[in-house]
């Protein structure tokens, strides 16, 4: 158990994590900053909050463990504004989607005496904000646990420990991979999301009313934060391109399947996917 940690910025991860730590003995002391003086006082009165901070250089103080939950651009600055309240040993993760330019800089942003180290839940949703959090949140969830090449193994060791008592199942891989594969199984599907709802849109309103099941559960996370999205989508750009760029081939080679009258061709990419689907884990 650690003796306190602290949550900066709390969204859905943020106070998913406050709150598992909290109810799975993680930690003594879960201590918050969040910038708006309503969220604190909101915050203040859960019963998984020890304490919150007006500023996040008070509320680093003496932690043992610091999880950035902003948005990816923010979380570098997060970083460098508390670097001088650390405490000696301190370690520092966040929880981004994206993790390349993130853990590159972290370090350094940090300073001497604490250590960085990136981890990234895959247990989003499309909705937002700390209330919705669940202590439950990352039980049989995936997070990835992103050690720049410099990092002390004990610190990752320490990052790693952390996320498993949450309940997570934890993949360690180096930032840059990581961002080619959530480029593919997180971002590129945000934006076929988003983008078939755009084109609906353009259509007759009304068609929406006669949605089925198909098209709830296809575009169910375009109702996402398109802000937070954007942050993300330019944070990652290259491997997003690449990842739709590899898309389009698939698509256009479907397409061009139809137009032939190639059914057999056709039948053969459905029964692809659904062979790939029919092969995912269960969900927790």
């Amino acid at each position: 158990m650690l003796e306190q940690i602290t949550i900066l910025a709390p969204g859905l991860i943020g106070g998913s994590v406050a709150r598992a730590a909290k109810s799975r003995g993680a930690a003594r002391r879960v201590v918050v900053w969040a910038r708006r003086p309503e969220t604190r006082l909101a915050i203040g009165e859960q019963p998984w909050c020890s304490a919150t901070c007006e500023t996040p250089q008070e509320a680093v103080k003496g932690s043992d463990l610091v999880v950035i939950a902003a948005p990816v651009d923010r979380i570098v600055p997060l970083a460098h504004e508390v670097a001088l309240f650390l405490k000696d040993g301190a370690i520092v993760t966040d929880v981004g989607s994206v993790k390349g330019t993130i853990c590159r800089e972290g370090p350094q942003a940090v300073g001497a005496k604490a250590r960085f180290v990136g981890s990234h839940p895959m247990a989003g949703s499309e909705k937002t904000g700390w209330e919705h959090g669940r202590a439950d949140l990352f039980e049989g969830r995936t997070c990835f646990v992103t050690p720049a090449v410099a990092s002390p193994e004990e610190a990752a060791a320490k990052v790693v420990r952390f996320w498993r008592d949450l309940g997570a199942e934890v993949v360690t891989v180096d930032p840059d991979k990581h961002d080619e594969i959530v480029a593919h199984i997180s971002h590129l599907p945000q934006v076929l999301a988003s983008s078939l709802c755009a084109f609906l849109s353009t259509k007759d309103h009304s068609w929406r009313n006669y949605a089925g099941a198909g098209l709830r559960d296809t575009t169910r996370i375009a109702a996402s934060d398109p802000k937070l999205w954007r942050g993300i989508l330019e944070e990652n750009r290259d491997e997003v391109l690449r990842a739709l760029r590899h898309f389009e081939d698939e698509l256009h080679a479907l397409k061009s399947a139809l137009s032939n009258r190639d059914y057999v061709e056709v039948a053969a990419r459905l029964e692809r996917g659904r062979e790939y689907r029919n092969r995912f884990r269960p969900s927790p």
